[in-house]
């Protein structure tokens, strides 16, 4: 993605894999062999809005010499639950396809565990420590294979993917570098920069901008949790083990009236509300966003953009912000395995047993290597005492969206089951992890920005993670799909869409009137249906997961 091209994303692409070697075990002793021969195609469908990697790919390229498989891939255009419905209603589903509970419900999977057991070494030992977290609490079986969270070795957390209330690094730098602590104090930091700044490169300033497109509803309705000094539940703040909506009260009120504020003085961005992912991202890239509550991950493609443009000025920085200082604030928690994410084998499969050998053979280190650091020579380094390094022209490459769909495969990747933490060599499991790599990584201004403010990482700027509760997360558990848990979610979701925004637009005399129409529309919803099924769940998590880290 170049200056301002709007990103492109299609909806469906063939990697044409060379026929290549069979798929063959591929750590010695410890992974399965396999006596397939011939050429292999996996079908897959992922659930995520990603621009195709261009057909020559050199990483895709270099699996398939040596495992002998075509990757036909698929990526969503569009509504999800749309594109989901009508794969169940018509019963036509790809090899592999990314998890959704409603898949579960609908039959549209297979149980894994035993073809992990007799194919797949690799993958068991990988999620040994997760087995019992990974079972449906509804029939005991395992349906998919978690993309992310399931950690060997140490854990380096130098960069951060989570929540948080971000501000550009420029709005910082012309404040003199303060800590915004509170809601307020951030909020004042937009009004003054927005102000002495109207335009950015000739665009009207945007104070502040949100998200509520498809399942991305959580930048809008994620924040007053963090706000009151709780970790991400999603829907619902626990205490003492009790979980309890939060959309309707006070804590959120508070929230959202300020964004009223906003709105009301020019500085909240009037499109918020319409506009959906592709544009969300195309916003920020245009670097006039000066802030916003998300997870970092799910915008990181419009910094990449930023970054491609020499604009690093226009990147983020999260601050946990609370109400009050009296609040602790609990943004950083400490990893946790992805339920109800990545992988599952659907049940048009025409070979499980080979779809669970290629991605067995996948999680030798090897590959893990070649997917995340890449080629060694070509992508990055290894000094005298075995470290991995890039070097600044390995690193520039790195920050090209173009080079990377033709030498990265970030798009299988994302959704596959991945090391995290560090190899057997010691080395972290991708760059970004690496401490000394990190750090030489970082361009000048930004540690020059870490500097000022006394740091080394970015995570730094977040009280450490305490322990995770044996439950946690809550937005994990599963309401199953057509239960009175599930309607009540999507009536709760409907409402908030409904009149979040129409409270936030409202004359600041008209806010509190909205409001109650908010909290009126609640009150005819099942909500106690939501609340105890989440309950249930997270009594039978501490029933069944104290054991089971």
């Amino acid at each position: 993605m170049k200056k301002m091209k709007r990103r492109a994303f299609f909806g469906s692409m063939s990697l044409v894999l060379a026929l290549g070697m069979v798929l063959a075990g591929c750590n010695g002793g410890d992974s399965a062999s396999s006596d397939d021969s011939g050429p292999f195609t996996i079908t897959a469908f992922i659930s995520t809005p990603n621009q195709a990697p261009s057909q020559d790919n050199r990483i895709y390229k270099k699996i398939q010499d040596e495992l002998g498989v075509k990757l036909d891939m698929e990526f969503l255009v569009g509504d999800l639950q749309q594109k989901l419905g009508v794969m169940i209603a018509g019963g036509e589903y790809p090899d592999l396809i990314t998890a959704d509970p409603k898949l579960v419900t609908a039959g549209a999977v297979i149980p894994l565990e035993d073809l992990i057991d007799k194919y797949g070494p690799n993958l068991k030992k990988h999620y040994a420590k997760y087995w019992n977290r990974m079972k449906d609490s509804s029939d005991g079986h395992i349906y998919w294979l978690p993309n992310y969270g399931a950690y060997s070795g140490e854990f380096h957390a130098n960069s951060y993917s989570g929540p948080a209330f971000w501000i550009q690094k420029d709005v910082l730098k012309d404040a003199g570098y303060p800590t915004p602590k509170t809601l307020d104090e951030y909020m004042t930091l937009i009004r003054n920069y927005a102000k002495k700044h109207p335009t950015i490169d000739g665009q009207p300033t945007i104070g502040f901008t949100t998200l509520a497109s498809d399942w991305r509803v959580f930048p809008l309705l994620n924040a007053p949790e963090h706000l009151t000094g709780h970790p991400n539940d999603g829907g619902v703040v626990v205490d003492n083990n009790v979980a309890s909506v939060f959309a309707d009260k006070d804590i959120a009120k508070r929230y959202y009236k300020e964004l009223n504020g906003l709105y009301n003085e020019g500085l909240m961005d009037k499109e918020a509300f319409v506009q959906n992912y592709d544009q969300y991202l195309s916003k920020l890239a245009s670097g006039r966003v000066l802030g916003m509550f998300d997870q970092h991950w799910n915008f990181s493609q419009a910094e990449d953009t930023l970054i491609s443009q020499k604009k690093n000025g226009k990147t983020y920085v999260g601050f946990p912000l609370v109400y009050d200082t009296s609040i602790k604030d609990h943004y950083l928690d400490r990893p946790v395995i992805n339920l109800n994410n990545g992988f599952g084998i659907s049940v048009n499969a025409k070979d499980p047993e080979r779809i669970i050998k290629f991605l067995d053979a996948l999680m030798d280190e090897k590959y893990q290597k070649l997917l995340s650091w890449g080629e060694e020579g070509k992508d990055y380094e290894v000094d005298s005492k075995g470290k991995f390094y890039r070097t600044p022209e390995q690193r520039q490459e790195q920050e090209d969206p173009s080079w990377k769909l033709a030498n990265r495969a970030d798009a299988f990747y994302g959704a596959a089951p991945k090391m995290q933490g560090t190899y057997s060599d010691g080395n972290a499991t991708d760059a970004g992890s690496q401490p000394e790599e990190f750090y030489a990584s970082l361009k000048p201004e930004d540690r020059a920005l870490l500097d000022a403010y006394g740091h080394k990482t970015w995570t730094d700027f977040f009280s450490p993670a305490p322990e995770n509760p044996v439950y946690y997360p809550a937005w994990q558990i599963d309401l199953i799909d057509g239960s009175e848990a599930s309607v009540a979610n999507k009536q709760m979701n409907d409402a908030s869409l409904k009149f979040l925004p129409q409270a936030i637009m409202a004359g600041t005399s008209q806010f509190d009137s909205v409001w109650d129409q908010y909290v009126n529309a609640y009150k005819a919803i099942n909500v106690k249906a939501y609340e105890d099924r989440i309950n249930e769940q997270i009594q039978w998590r501490l029933k069944n997961w104290a054991t089971n880290n």
